[in-house]
């Protein structure tokens, strides 16, 4: 397939109308296609971001962010 110009899945043919829905105050509701991904894709997905974010989840949490939660934690406590 050639590349050109962009084609538009929201109309069926050139220069038609489509009816548009409407919400029950009388405004016109988008709705967009769903479009669903086999379970091949979904998979090679999942892996690369496991991939991109393992080295992430190894650097672990900085000391300073640790040392916040940790205060924030105390200031939700009840003091009795």
């Amino acid at each position: 397939m050639k590349p050109g110009k962009p084609v538009n899945l929201e109309s069926s043919a050139p220069g038609a109308e489509t009816p548009q829905a409407l919400d029950d105050m009388g405004k016109p509701t988008h709705r967009k296609s769903e479009v669903r991904l086999g379970r091949e894709v979904q998979a090679r997905i999942g892996q690369q971001l496991r991939a991109l974010y393992d080295e992430v989840v190894k650097e672990g949490v900085p000391q300073h962010i640790s040392d916040l939660v940790r205060r924030l934690g105390e200031q939700d406590e009840p003091t009795a």
